[in-house]
């Protein structure tokens, strides 16, 4: 009879195990789909980080090169400005003039390029602000990402524990881990610049 009382209870018992690893494997599944968002959320903001720091330093460049051009001209015009004075022959003159109001074309052409809009000087100089921010906006989502991935790692690992050592304050704190990871990886994807700390 005592033999028969205690197979219920071994049952109970090793249904409650099951209910219990049963969650925790759950818990796992979903802490292993947010790693992975994560992750596919860091090598996007990496990649878009590289690309646009290249883009940022391409028209920098680009930039000063045509500024430099810019001023050679200028000067020459304003060089060719204080000798014209002395010029008497009007031939000469006339193609003196003519060359200065080129070099002054030319170097409005630069400040504000008619055909290319996006080539003039100040447009330039947004554009390789706008990708700037694009960066230090990816930067940002990737310091949220990894901090992501890392919570999010260790979690598993605290609940693959629990699992085995049959501790349940482990599959508790897997869990805490696991909604922190997953709030900064929403930060990571929707507002990366709240929390300034993390970049």
């Amino acid at each position: 009879m005592g033999e028969a009382t205690g197979n219920p209870s071994d049952d109970a018992v090793d249904s409650a195990t099951e209910a219990e690893d049963k969650k925790v494997a759950l818990l796992i599944a979903i802490l292993a789909l947010f790693l992975a968002l994560s992750e596919s959320g860091a090598k996007t903001a990496e990649h878009l980080s590289t690309e646009k720091n290249i883009e940022a330093s391409d028209l920098f460049n680009f930039y000063q090169a045509k500024r430099r051009r810019s001023t050679v001209v200028e000067t020459a015009a304003q060089s060719m400005e204080a000798t014209a004075q002395g010029v008497t022959d009007e031939k000469t003159k006339a193609a003196v003039e003519k060359q200065i109001a080129d070099w002054k074309s030319k170097v409005a052409n630069f400040e504000k390029d008619e055909k290319n809009p996006e080539d003039s000087l100040d447009r330039i100089q947004e554009r390789a602000k706008e990708a700037g921010e694009v960066r230090e906006r990816s930067n940002h989502k990737l310091e949220h990402f990894e901090y992501a991935s890392g919570a999010l790692q260790i979690a598993i690992v605290l609940a693959s524990a629990a699992i085995i050592t049959a501790m349940p304050i482990l599959a508790w704190i897997s869990g805490l881990l696991g909604l922190i990871g997953a709030i900064l990886m929403a930060f990571g994807y929707l507002a990366p610049t709240i929390l300034t700390f993390l970049g």
